[in-house]
């Protein structure tokens, strides 16, 4: 079975698995659109917004959410996996757009979706950099944004694929920013079997006060000087 790179052991080569690998046989392939996003869409009555796809990959997220009718943007790291993506979607007859871009040095626009899906992103992170994945995913939110994240539970036994994550770690990145409306205990759909044991959380962004921001600026000049 394939390990995701950068997810344990030294930083792997996302580009490199999506050039050489078939990614229907991927171990996060799923043809289907993910059964806790399906929910939570459904239960939020989330209809037709623009909604950004983070580390499409194969792209059969972004595609089923096309196929429902939101306007959809779906990024990942690798050039080859956008590659494939693009040319799975005109096969298929859809409207999506979609670009290379890293959530850790993102270009992608403030302001500039309704609602995220995270599939498998924010789990392959080493912990330093994941505020910066909050920052990232806040400012590219529209105000009152969703944000869906699957990732693998610590409930999870072995040490194979991405970090484990527990709910009151997971909860401790978003709180403040984000505000927490559900945590289950879930399953990671796709090719390994038994299915691993994940987390599928529900956020919404909150605006930070100006004056809480104006705060920040002013306690980080007072250090400098």
């Amino acid at each position: 079975m394939v390990e995701p790179p950068g997810a344990t052991g030294p930083t792997g080569d996302w580009e490199k698995l999506y050039a050489t690998s078939d990614v229907a046989t991927l171990p996060w392939y799923n043809p289907d659109l993910d059964t806790d996003i399906d929910r939570a869409l459904k239960a939020h009555r989330l209809r037709g917004g623009r909604i950004l796809d983070l580390g499409t990959g194969p792209a059969t997220q972004a595609m089923n959410l096309a196929k429902r009718g939101f306007d959809v943007v779906a990024t990942d790291i690798s050039g080859s996996a956008i590659k494939k993506a693009k040319a799975s979607a005109k096969e298929a007859g859809l409207s999506i757009t979609f670009q290379v871009d890293n959530v850790l040095k993102s270009k992608l626009a403030p302001n500039l979706v309704d609602a995220i899906m995270d599939r498998g992103v924010f789990h392959v992170l080493p912990k330093e950099k994941r505020p910066v994945y909050v920052e990232t995913v806040h400012r590219v939110l529209r105000p009152n944004g969703w944000l869906f994240l699957k990732c693998f539970s610590d409930k999870e036994p072995g040490t194979w694929g991405p970090h484990r994550i527990a709910e009151g770690e997971l909860l401790g990145y978003f709180r403040g920013p984000f505000e927490v409306l559900s945590v289950v205990q879930t399953v990671f759909q796709g090719n390994v079997k038994p299915a691993p044991k994940a987390l599928f959380a529900t956020f919404r962004r909150r605006d930070v006060p100006t004056d809480v921001r104006h705060q920040k600026r002013a306690r980080k000049r007072s250090t400098r000087s």
